[in-house]
């Protein structure tokens, strides 16, 4: 763990540290990075600043161990056997804990990185120094992959990569659909900052496809008395970690996420969950849409349905009213320049209440 291969050429800890680090932290912004994280991990201090993505609420910092990421590297690189010299897809930011992660798991397990700058369309270009050789493990976001599915190119690059987990927000029935063909193993992760990346997959292709998440071996899983799901994880969290998400646990120790507790909407007097509407509403619109609420002096709280202009708004409303039983419909339907999201690409659940009001105003 005092090396890490890069693009095929492995660096020793002695030159990540030189001043500035040799090769590969000019080639761009993101190798700087990088490189940056790297003198952070080798440093003689045993802990590392981490920060949330503030998906529900304002991102904070926590100070998290060495070792426990390691830890965390050791249960993923486990469960999909890497190796030593298996090429591994850098192409998530590293201000967040997805993008560090996958470094760390290549200080653990040896493999070959290959940095590609974090966008939208990560496949669009060969990573620096790649050659024809798929890659055997990438991580990526959902937007990422749709992205990937757009172009036939980016597509078959995709379909190579023999290990892909999708984090950072769900995999809709749309984007499961169009993946469901594919060779290789495909997975969406649940996890979070304070479990140091993921602790529980499932299958999103294949005959193994499967609706519920599996827990990796070491973790433990409960369900509070709102319902909301506990992760106990001793070797990455010094704590169990109580969620806002909404779950159902199986006999057999397998969880559904339902939806955040802070994202149910009380109208009428019956409790909506906002992540559901958006499952039913996903493949009826264009671009980024959320469902958040206002306050209505009858209702208590009315639905609103926030549409970027990509969305035809004619037609998302035959859908909604073909679709959704009446006490999901929502009572107002707007059209904004952009739906908030966070650094991570999450919908920005804050951001989205505030704009229904300015919007609705």
């Amino acid at each position: 763990m005092d090396e890490l291969c890069i693009s095929g050429i492995t660096y020793s800890r002695d030159e990540i540290l030189r001043n500035p680090p040799a090769g590969f932290a000019s080639e761009t912004p993101f190798h700087h990075q990088l490189s940056l994280f790297l003198k952070e991990w080798f440093s003689p201090s045993s802990t590392i600043r981490l920060h949330t993505s503030g998906s529900t609420g304002l991102p904070k910092a926590i100070t998290v161990r060495k070792e426990q990421m390691l830890q965390s590297a050791r249960m993923t690189c486990d469960f999909f056997q890497l190796k030593r010299g298996d090429r591994a897809l850098l192409c998530l930011p590293l201000d967040y804990i997805a993008g560090k992660m996958m470094v760390v798991r290549a200080l653990y397990a040896g493999l070959d990185l290959y940095p590609a700058v974090p966008s939208g369309h990560p496949l669009a270009e060969r990573a620096p120094g790649e050659n024809v050789l798929p890659f055997d493990f990438a991580a990526m976001v959902p937007l990422q992959v749709y992205n990937s599915l757009q172009s036939d190119e980016e597509k078959q690059r995709l379909s190579q990569i023999r290990q892909l987990i999708i984090g950072g927000g769900a995999v809709d029935k749309e984007l499961a659909e169009a993946l469901k063909g594919f060779p290789n193993a495909i997975y969406s992760t649940y996890g979070m900052t304070e479990t140091l990346s993921h602790i529980a997959l499932r299958r999103i292709n294949g005959v193994e496809a499967e609706r519920y998440y599996t827990p990796l071996p070491g973790v433990g899983i409960s369900v509070s008395e709102e319902n909301t799901l506990s992760v106990h994880v001793p070797l990455v969290a010094d704590e169990q970690v109580v969620t806002n998400d909404l779950a159902v646990i199986r006999e057999e120790g397998t969880f559904r996420i339902i939806g955040r507790r802070d994202n149910v909407i009380n109208s009428g007097g019956i409790k909506v969950q906002s992540e559901e509407v958006e499952e039913k509403l996903a493949p009826f619109i264009k671009g980024n849409y959320a469902v958040t609420s206002l306050p209505h002096p009858k209702l208590g709280q009315a639905i609103v349905l926030l549409i970027e202009p990509a969305a035809d708004p004619e037609a998302v409303r035959k859908a909604v009213e073909q679709i959704l039983p009446r006490y999901q419909q929502p009572l107002h339907i707007f059209t904004v320049n952009a739906v908030p999201l966070t650094g991570s690409g999450k919908t920005d659940r804050k951001a989205t209440l505030r704009l229904a009001k300015e919007t609705g105003l």
